[in-house]
């Protein structure tokens, strides 16, 4: 394959390297992900995440993996290993689908390259156009809420809900962007302040359970959160506490805009209610752990309930800003 470089991926020497996104902000470092084990245990670990990236990341391997002449019944298999290392993540099922068509073909190791470079490609267009489409929405002066990470280090291109939020700030329309830390592993914390303060966007950090308390005394004007899967009926699969976010906004009268590529629907999925959601390590739970070392702060007994994501009605939604436009509830 050609070498491609996004904030989050490289291909040099028809090896695939990933952004850790565990080790961010304090450093920066680009891992090896040149087995199907490989780079299950990153997307397992969240050194490679966000729905897109997750998506993209499979393609690429599957395609780098066949140009080193990998039998095509080996791939059918590493495929499949794949498509059940994130079950809430429908980009990932959607892409791999259309990887499977280009097995398919009789020169397959051409097809998987160009399908893989097609998908790179389609998804930076998709994110400048949901930015482009977000920013419109977004008043001068606004003060912004978002939840975990949704900008380049989870997409090929500016991402889709801090990518909007980049482009408001480029037309200067954002005041400020309150970034909710965000469990599992603080995302929002490490990643979304990361890159917003490299796109020099005026942010503040808060815990996730602050944002109740802002709403109510008028300091937030909308919130913009990303979408791991959009069910048939507009229910929507993101980041734990996401409904949470939505119900407050609801309450206090803000609008609430999830952003995400036409990738994250699932016409297949009726509603929110047949989204598998993904349980974690409980010791994200108990504890935390890191260079510095690990502690524990629960007891060891403790019994832990830790899914990764919730889903929000759609009635709880003001707006679904997708690259092909803004859909409105009520849908239809």
């Amino acid at each position: 394959m050609q070498p491609l470089q996004t904030t989050s991926l490289r291909v040099r020497e028809n090896q695939l390297f990933i952004l850790d996104q565990q080790a961010l902000p304090q450093e920066k470092n680009w891992l090896p992900a040149n087995s199907v084990e490989d780079l299950v245990g990153h997307i397992h670990a969240l050194r490679v995440r966000g729905a897109p990236l997750i998506g993209l990341s499979a393609s690429l391997l599957l395609a780098l993996l066949a140009g080193r002449g990998v039998a095509r019944d080996e791939l059918s298999t590493a495929l499949e290993t794949l498509r059940a290392s994130r079950p809430t993540a429908v980009n990932l099922m959607n892409n791999l689908d259309r990887m499977k068509l280009a097995l398919a073909q009789a020169d397959f190791v051409h097809a998987l390259e160009a399908e893989a470079g097609r998908l790179i490609d389609e998804d930076k267009r998709l994110c400048d156009d949901i930015a482009r489409a977000g920013s419109a929405l977004v008043t001068p002066g606004s003060r912004l809420l978002t939840h975990c990470n949704t900008g380049g280090l989870a997409t090929a291109g500016v991402g889709t809900a801090l990518g909007v939020i980049a482009r408001a700030h480029q037309e200067g329309k954002v005041a400020n962007v309150w970034v909710d830390e965000t469990r599992p592993l603080l995302q929002g914390g490490r990643l979304t302040a990361w890159e917003l303060g490299e796109l020099s966007v005026p942010y503040q950090l808060i815990t996730d359970s602050m944002a109740a308390s802002l709403m109510a005394k008028g300091q937030v004007d909308a919130v913009w959160v990303g979408a791991d899967r959009i069910a048939a009926n507009g229910d929507v699969a993101n980041k734990i506490g996401t409904y949470s976010l939505a119900v407050l906004a609801k309450f206090h009268n803000i609008p609430f805009y999830v952003a995400a590529p036409h990738t994250t629907l699932d016409p297949d999925c009726p509603n929110g209610e047949a989204i598998p959601i993904e349980q974690r390590d409980a010791r994200e739970v108990t504890g935390v752990a890191g260079s510095f070392g690990a502690v524990q702060w629960a007891p060891d007994a403790a019994r832990v309930y830790n899914p990764a994501f919730d889903v929000t009605p759609a009635e709880l939604i003001t707006g679904w800003v997708l690259d092909t436009g803004v859909v409105r509830f009520p849908l239809g």
